[in-house]
C-alpha cells in the first residue's frame, strides 16, 4: 500500500512543494491552522488518531531577525514543536523527517561541513534548530534529520524571487560577496525527503544543492538567466547590518547521502536553469 504521509508546515514553500510531488493519494496537509505542533496534547490526537506511516516537518519559524527579538517563539516552533511530534511519531510507530538548518554551524569555518562537525550556533535561530534537532534523535527512534540551506522555489518568500522582483524595479543591486552557501531548489530536495522517507537509511543528513557560491554569485547567475537588463555589483555584510548574524560560510556537504543511497542533488547551477526555465516567465 502507499505511503501515508502527514506534512505540517504545509503552506510553506517545502510543503507545497512535498504536496506536489508525493506519488501517494493518502496525504494529510497541516499548516498552523490545522495542527499547532506547539501544543503536545494536539499533535499527540492529532498524529494518535491519523496513523502517518511518515510525518515530514517542515513547519518552523525561519525569519532568523524575528527569532532574535522573539526568543520564546522560535523555542516554542523549532525546539518544542519537533519534540511533539517526536514523541507523537514514536507513540504511533511512525518515522520522522524533520528539516533543519545550515545555521546550527558557527559559519566561521572554510571547509564543507559533514554530518560529523559539531554545531556551534550564533544565532537564536540556530539554537533553536539545534534543539529541535535533538530532541527529535532523542525522543523518536526511525527520525531523518535533514539540513538544507538557501532554499528557493515557486512558493513563498526567498532570494530568487526577491531578486527578479529587485531587478526589474530597480535595474542595479548590491548583493554581498562574503557569504558562501549551497542555494537548494525545493524540488530537488523534496524529492530527495521523499525518497529518504521510503527507506530504513536513519540518521542525521545534509541535503543542498551542488557546489557553493556567495550571495553575489547567486545573484549574477539569476538575472543572466532571466535576462532582466540589470547590473548586480557584490558589497560587503557589514553595509547591511541586520539583528541576527548571517554564517560567513555554510556549505554542506552531503557526505551521508553519498554513504547511503547516492546524492541526487543537482548541481546549484543546474537545478537553478531549470528552475527559471519551468517558472521564470510566471515569477
Amino acid at each position: 500500500p502507499a505511503m501515508k504521509l502527514l506534512i505540517t508546515g504545509a503552506d510553506g514553500q517545502l510543503g507545497r512543494e512535498l504536496a506536489r510531488l508525493a506519488d501517494t493519494a493518502d496525504i494529510l496537509l497541516t499548516d498552523a491552522a490545522e495542527l499547532d505542533i506547539t501544543d503536545r496534547q494536539a499533535v499527540e490526537a492529532f498524529v494518535g488518531g491519523a496513523r502517518p506511516d511518515v510525518i515530514l516537518n517542515c513547519a518552523a519559524m525561519t525569519d532568523v531577525d524575528a527569532c532574535e527579538t522573539k526568543p520564546e517563539d522560535a523555542l516554542r516552533v523549532n525546539a518544542l514543536g519537533p519534540r511533539n511530534l517526536a514523541m507523537a511519531a514514536e507513540g504511533a510507530d511512525a518515522s520522522l523527517v524533520h528539516i533543519s538548518t545550515d545555521y546550527v554551524f558557527s559559519g566561521e569555518g572554510r571547509a564543507p561541513l559533514r554530518e560529523w562537525d559539531l554545531p556551534d550556533p550564533k544565532t537564536v535561530y540556530g539554537k533553536s534548530k539545534l534543539l529541535g534537532e535533538q530532541y527529535v534523535s532523542r525522543f523518536c527512534q526511525r527520525h531523518f534529520i535533514v539540513r538544507t540551506s538557501w532554499l528557493y522555489g515557486p512558493d513563498g518568500h526567498n532570494f530568487v524571487k526577491t531578486i527578479l522582483r529587485h531587478a526589474r524595479e530597480k535595474g542595479a543591486l548590491k548583493v554581498v560577496d562574503d557569504q558562501r552557501g549551497c542555494p537548494t531548489y525545493t524540488a530537488d530536495l523534496a524529492r530527495c525527503l521523499l525518497r529518504l522517507a521510503g527507506t530504513r537509511e536513519y540518521g542525521l543528513y545534509h541535503c543542498a544543492g551542488g557546489g557553493e557560491c556567495t550571495w553575489y554569485e547567486f545573484a549574477c547567475e539569476i538575472v543572466r538567466l532571466s535576462g532582466i537588463p540589470c547590473e548586480v555589483s557584490p558589497c560587503a555584510t557589514a553595509e547591511f547590518p541586520r539583528p541576527a548574524p548571517r554564517p560567513a560560510y555554510s556549505v554542506l556537504d552531503n557526505a551521508m547521502l553519498r554513504g547511503t543511497g547516492g546524492d541526487p542533488m543537482r548541481p546549484w547551477r543546474e537545478a537553478l536553469a531549470d528552475f527559471m526555465e519551468t517558472y521564470g516567465g510566471a515569477l
